[in-house]
């Protein structure tokens, strides 16, 4: 029995495989002359061939960001796909012509890091409550099943993905336990509170459960409001017809968000801000928008925000340097102003902690061990944040990456089990029980 574990997330994304002794081992990418575990969550599409006959071509992952890169004028690249999965203002876009639905995009790229058998036991993670604004997670999980089917794999079982990666912790167990998981990705932060009983019939059973849509993007987003924001026009104004006005403000929070600043390159909206910049007050920080807009950088500012993050996790300061032709910033940041910007952040994850608890009808004081996976869950206040709660004995984390890939095969590998000995299909039966 083949059983493939698969964390599709919304930065990253991992494949895990079952092998024949129990044991789980990652599926390695080669890209180059290296082999890769996480995966970029990333398309990229570019036409090819002459101006009569074009041919529409796309990659994947690092490929993707490769051939992005190449040549970022004529391409289109397509990040934190999983973030629109429960938003149903988003059905469908356009790719140098051509209309892909947001299930076929996602199918593309589940299609080009899973392996081929189909006959497989596939297990997929789903957060407990998707991204976004108004979202509707039920149709979320509907959409993620029509991913996969796109993909090839219409027979998908679903888990929760912290209730993965406390299927993984809980092999280090030896006796029983109730465990507060903490799964921290790109999208969304959920938190699965568990019982653990090794070696029962029923050894992992869940207890409370919540989610929120805050996480490692999120956070790069702060950085970029309040350092890289203001040098493009954020918080100025401009003067249409003698009268002060604010510049748009919208502006900036499609850019900021560095997954959407391919839709301003619209030519109505970079029309618009052609207009503002006419009668700006800094008129060449909206030109140095327009130019990152045109030239798509937001690959390129991403990279450099997410590495000033990861190292305001082992500094007290870092050094946020950015370039491109005459737009230049370099400033220093400290963990203080850092952590100042991402409270209002880190209440809302505390709260949804608080609901996660609630939901089991436990305090604190009834927590064993909290496991914290993810890779936002290595930023200082956010561990600080439990430590303080359940205090530094009871925090334990590891596997940043790749725990809930590697829970999942463990999980389809039990529900088989299980399906088999009761005669019953593993899909119909788990779908539902997780569904919410």
């Amino acid at each position: 029995m083949t059983v493939i574990g698969v964390d599709f997330g919304t930065t990253n994304s991992v494949v895990t495989l079952l092998r024949p002794d129990g044991s789980v081992a990652t599926q390695r990418h080669a890209f180059g002359s290296a082999e890769l575990d996480v995966v970029r969550s990333v398309l990229c599409f570019w036409n090819d061939g002459d101006h009569r006959h074009h041919v529409l071509r796309h990659a994947a992952g690092p490929a993707a960001i490769e051939a992005y890169l190449d040549d970022p004028l004529e391409s289109r690249l397509m990040m934190s796909l999983k973030s629109y999965l429960a938003q149903r203002s988003f059905t469908e876009t356009r790719v140098f012509g051509r209309t892909f639905t947001l299930e076929k995009l996602i199918g593309l790229f589940l299609g080009a890091i899973l392996p081929k058998p189909r006959d497989a036991v596939l297990v997929a993670g789903r957060p407990v409550k998707f991204a976004g604004d108004s979202v509707d997670d039920a149709f979320g999980e509907q959409r993620l099943h029509g991913s996969y089917a796109a993909a090839g794999w219409s027979n998908v079982d679903t888990a929760l993905e912290p209730e993965a990666a406390g299927y993984r912790f809980a092999r280090g167990l030896d006796a029983p336990a109730i465990v507060l998981i903490g799964d921290f990705g790109g999208g969304t932060s959920d938190f699965s509170v568990l019982r653990f009983e090794p070696g029962s019939d029923r050894p992992v059973q869940p207890l409370g459960h919540a989610g929120i849509g805050i996480a490692g993007d999120t956070f790069d987003y702060r950085i970029v409001d309040h350092v890289v924001s203001p040098r493009l026009g954020k918080g100025t104004t401009y003067r249409p017809g003698g009268t002060d006005l604010p510049v748009p403000p919208e502006y900036y929070s499609s850019f900021a968000r560095w997954h959407r600043l391919s839709l301003m390159r619209a030519p109505k909206t970079m029309r618009d801000i052609e207009a503002v910049a006419r009668t700006a007050m800094y008129p060449d920080r909206l030109g140095a928008l327009l130019k990152l807009i045109r030239d798509e950088l937001g690959y390129e500012l991403y990279r450099t925000v997410s590495g000033v993050k990861a190292e305001l996790s082992r500094a007290d300061s870092a050094v946020l340097r950015f370039h491109h032709a005459d737009f230049a910033i370099e400033q220093t940041i400290s963990r203080r102003d850092f952590e100042h910007w991402i409270a209002p952040d880190i209440a809302r994850i505390a709260a949804t902690v608080d609901s996660a608890l609630a939901g089991a009808g436990l305090t604190e004081d009834a927590i064993d061990r909290v496991f914290l996976t993810g890779g936002t869950s290595l930023v200082p206040a956010v561990r600080g944040l439990f430590e303080t709660r359940f205090g530094a004995a009871r925090v334990t984390g590891g596997g940043e990456f790749v725990s809930v890939a590697e829970g999942l095969a463990l999980i389809g590998r039990d529900r088989s089990r299980q399906a088999s000995s009761q005669g019953t299909n593993v899909s119909s039966r788990n779908t539902a029980k997780i569904t919410r």
